[in-house]
């Protein structure tokens, strides 16, 4: 099974609480193989006064990365101030989750990243690029900046080793 990011709903106004107590039973129950991030999606806004705040994007609403087992779905959907997933139609289905585009979406605009660079990916690995102008080419990693979320990888260009930066959503491990 892949991990993958879900919506949750939460009270309003609780988001923050929420994604704390789901960190604190995720690793009280060993689940942290299962459930990997949780997100409070923000955004830096300038109010009317020039102050500089932070604003909900989706008030009620948290973003969740994990493998969908039912264990997980059970500790997420249990965990205090949580009302459901959004994507479920109920009954007991389990949800559908976002697609990478939303995800990229969600996350950049927080200076975040759907591929998690340190955990994901390490110097001499091989990888696959799957977008941009080197579609469909392996290359080594050479590089990681995580700050920028940035690799440099080595690609063979015409028989010739080329290093090539690229963004951690245009790859994948080969």
């Amino acid at each position: 099974m892949n991990k993958e990011w879900y919506v949750v709903n939460t009270y309003s106004g609780h988001e923050n609480k929420v994604k704390e107590k789901l960190e604190m039973r995720a690793n009280s129950m060993g689940l942290q193989d299962y459930i990997f991030r949780v997100v409070v999606p923000e955004e830096k806004v300038v109010d009317e006064k020039g102050k500089e705040r932070t604003k909900k994007m989706f008030p009620g609403y948290i973003i969740v990365e994990m493998i969908m087992t039912d264990e997980a779905w059970f500790v997420v959907r249990n965990t205090p101030g949580v009302t459901g997933f959004i994507g479920s139609s109920g009954k007991g289905a389990k949800p559908f989750p976002l697609t990478p585009a939303e995800v990229d979406k969600i996350l950049s605009s927080m200076n975040m990243s759907r591929v998690d660079i340190s955990n994901e990916f390490a110097i001499d690995d091989m990888v696959k690029v799957i977008s941009g102008p080197f579609a469909n080419m392996f290359g080594k990693i050479k590089s990681i900046d995580l700050e920028n979320a940035k690799l440099e990888v080595a690609l063979d260009l015409f028989g010739q080793e080329t290093i090539v930066e690229l963004g951690s959503t245009e790859i994948e491990k080969a």
